[in-house]
């Protein structure tokens, strides 16, 4: 994966250099019009499952490794395959690629996870 992929919050004003903008939530947004976001694609099904997310929120801190290793886990079931596979396809089509989401804390986030998922992907193509 290249340097065409960023990251940013749903919440910041979209930008040119965005190019396409994935939102990887699950969730829509709270408080955001469709037009504000600037969403091109909504990718949820690349997004932890309901019952990870639930278990996870209920100690980030705590959970927070065992999140990042049931998230990889789900990646590569067959619910999630497709979507990522098509997340990846929009990522090699060339141009740039912005991931957008609602969390807070995006560090410590799904996103970190999906983003090491992406490249290790690439690197193996």
């Amino acid at each position: 994966m290249d340097d065409a992929v960023r990251v940013r919050r749903v919440y910041d004003p979209p930008e040119e250099v965005d190019g396409t903008r994935v939102l990887v939530d699950r969730l829509w947004p709270r408080g955001i019009s469709k037009e504000r976001a600037a969403v091109d694609v909504w990718a949820k099904d690349v997004t932890p499952s309901k019952e990870l997310r639930s278990w996870y929120h209920q100690d980030p801190e705590g959970r927070h490794d065992g999140f990042v290793d049931r998230y990889r886990t789900e990646l590569g079931d067959p619910a999630h395959t497709r979507a990522v596979a098509e997340l990846a396809g929009l990522l090699g089509a060339g141009g740039p690629v912005t991931l957008v989401t609602a969390v807070k804390d995006v560090a410590d986030s799904h996103v970190p996870v999906l983003v090491d998922h992406l490249e290790h992907l690439a690197r193996r193509r």
